[in-house]
């Protein structure tokens, strides 16, 4: 009797104290403002200067689009909740958010996939970088990338229309994310945590496998450069890169693949603030700080 078709999840957030609310709307009011307007900086600049007008920039315009798809997904009704008396939120409201989250997770990392697989044409195969990097083999890499993020998120939105939900149903996060939602269900997510948890294995494993070989021929090729200088000037091209690849993998699949043994609340909130509201507001930062091309057309 206690299970219905809900038409409402109440998000318990990450605090029930009142002045903690106000400090944190004003925390993370400030991130997301500096998330929107470091990113819109990257795709105004990529964009409009000719000199950015390479395949490289040309992913970064991309990666800067869905930092924001991803921040503007969670933030907004995050910042809402810590005013609202009432936290609840729509079914179809929280299904929605859901799949954009896992839509915009899925296309960044493999549009970090294509983007080490540019620096590895660019670094090792210099001669034909431009002749295989062109404007239809960027197109099909970035189009791939937003592909296999809508394929991530119908595999594992599309089951949880199924489960069933209690009357009153709270969700101990701030947002619709999959795994605390699942957590909230009354009936059995089995199959659906085994979808989540083949998925994440699948998709994330197979885009750092090809970022992960890419490297592997970018270091190869790096070392048989004879100078230092030569060796710092080539790897300094990546250094933005990995650093956004290890803030994104380090935290999003020890989120998804941990034993359910080693779960806390205050850790899996401090996981999902790190890769979905953090790392996009940091990526622009870092290549902006890190890219001296970036800097000369700002």
């Amino acid at each position: 009797e206690n299970q219905t078709s809900t038409s409402e999840f109440v998000l318990l957030g990450l605090t029930s104290n009142p002045r903690l609310q106000s400090f944190l709307f004003f925390v993370f009011l400030v991130i997301y403002f500096i998330t929107l307007l470091g990113n819109m900086v990257i795709m105004t600049v990529t964009s409009t200067d000719p000199r950015l007008h390479s395949p490289m920039y040309f992913f970064l315009f991309h990666l800067a689009l869905t930092d924001i798809c991803y921040s503007t997904t969670i933030v907004p009704y995050m910042l809402l909740h810590f005013l609202a008396k009432q936290k609840s939120v729509g079914f179809s409201t929280c299904i929605i958010q859901m799949s954009f989250i896992l839509l915009s997770a899925g296309s960044e990392i493999f549009l970090l996939s294509a983007m080490a697989y540019d620096r590895y044409l660019a670094i090792c195969k210099p001669l034909h970088y431009q002749e295989v990097m062109n404007n239809l083999v960027r197109s099909q890499l970035v189009g791939g990338a937003w592909a296999m993020g809508v394929l991530y998120s119908l595999i594992n939105t599309l089951p949880v229309l199924n489960v069933q939900f209690c009357k009153h149903t709270e969700i101990k996060h701030f947002s619709c994310e999959l795994p605390p939602l699942l957590s909230a269900a009354c009936g059995g997510t089995l199959l659906n945590k085994l979808v989540l948890l083949a998925s994440a294995v699948a998709f994330g494993s197979s885009s750092f496998l090809l970022t992960l070989l890419s490297y592997i021929s970018i270091i190869s090729a790096v070392l048989k450069i004879q100078t230092a200088k030569g060796r710092h000037k080539a790897f300094s091209t990546c250094s933005s890169h990995l650093i956004i690849v290890g803030l994104l993998y380090t935290t999003a699949l020890f989120q998804y693949t941990k034993p359910s043994s080693v779960s806390s609340l205050v850790l899996d909130q401090l996981f999902s603030i790190q890769y979905s509201i953090l790392t996009p507001m940091l990526n622009p930062i870092i290549y902006s700080l890190k890219n001296k091309d970036v800097k000369i057309a700002l």
